[in-house]
């Protein structure tokens, strides 16, 4: 199918050599990760896999010149400022961080280390960085959304399920990314004639509930924002979609591979992939806050056929046409 591309303000990345981090020959450098996921997630075992490509062809060999010291915190926010603790005792050169609780519990701890994050939609407006261009302090990244895919993402709900009337947003009410797509959903809602209902929740209990209290009246649908909440249990509300035959927009592929309706969101292997540059070259010298924050390139637009049979839909053909994977 299709891929499109998508150009996005870069702006240019000047590096300054410092040097106490120049590299020397044969030394082996130190990196940290901090992510929000569990090491036995698959879909994040995916991304540092990305990564370590990424670094491979950089120059930068795990067990070789560069050693990575992974810490997982299983979605469990409260465990994360330990870890990041944890991982700039250690000393290393850089931390790389996953998810937005993660980078700001690496800033609480890190006042020198250099902090590169990845998955974050809006580092600006939560006060991670000074500006897109110019980050400064010792932190930059690369962002995932817009928040404006909100509007998008009601628009896949009426292409592929028009009897749609009512739609429940699934959010995690203590992640301060969440605020900024809810805005772009509520814009959006009268141009498609639908009304909202915030579902907001920390846990699978919460989201069972609030799905089945959204299941009993008729014509509705969800819409799922991105948090480490909705990925850690997208196999509950996928089978909760099912049981209660809602047609769902998820912010990732790896939702309608695991069965979900359709799905519009960044490529988050790609994403990690060109994380790579960042840290190839902070630890070469550059600055982290001298480093422009990256936006995403690509989108993924993927369909499951199997779910939509199983929500007794039917895909219109140019819908099909348009999306980048098409999951029979």
């Amino acid at each position: 199918m299709k891929r499109r591309e998508f150009v996005t303000l870069l702006g240019g990345a000047a590096a300054w050599p410092l040097a106490a981090r120049a590299q020397q020959p044969g030394q082996t450098r130190r990196i940290g990760v901090l992510l929000g996921f569990s090491e036995s997630d698959p879909e994040a075992q995916t991304w540092m896999t990305a990564l370590q490509d990424g670094l491979q062809k950089l120059g930068w060999v795990r067990n070789r010149n560069l050693h990575i010291d992974y810490r997982w915190s299983g979605s469990n926010v409260n465990r994360l400022r330990a870890l990041a603790k944890e991982l700039v005792n250690l000393q290393p050169d850089l931390i790389v961080a996953g998810a937005t609780q993660a980078a700001v519990a690496l800033l609480q701890e890190a006042r020198s280390t250099p902090i590169l994050f990845v998955q974050i939609s809006d580092p600006v407006k939560i006060g991670l960085v000074a500006s897109l261009a110019h980050p400064g302090g010792n932190i930059t990244g690369f962002s995932n959304f817009e928040h404006a895919i909100g509007g998008k993402w009601l628009e896949l709900l009426k292409d592929t399920a028009p009897g749609t009337t009512r739609v429940a947003v699934i959010f995690d009410p203590d992640n301060p990314t969440q605020a900024p797509y809810l805005q772009a959903i509520d814009a959006a809602a009268p141009l498609f004639g639908m009304q909202l209902t915030r579902a907001d929740v920390r846990n699978a209990p919460e989201i069972e509930r609030a799905i089945n209290a959204f299941a009993h009246a008729p014509n509705g649908a969800l819409i799922v924002v991105p948090n480490l909440v909705t990925t850690r249990h997208r196999d509950l509300i996928i089978a909760l979609a099912t049981r209660h035959r809602l047609p769902a927009v998820y912010p990732y592929r790896f939702f309608t591979s695991s069965g979900g309706l359709v799905s519009y969101g960044v490529d988050l292997g790609d994403l990690y992939r060109r994380a790579a540059s960042y840290v190839d070259l902070i630890l070469k010298g550059t600055k982290a806050g001298d480093l422009p924050v990256q936006l995403p390139t690509k989108f993924e637009l993927v369909i499951n056929l199997k779910a939509a049979k199983a929500l007794g839909l039917t895909i219109p053909e140019p819908f099909l046409q348009t999306a980048d994977e098409v999951i029979e």
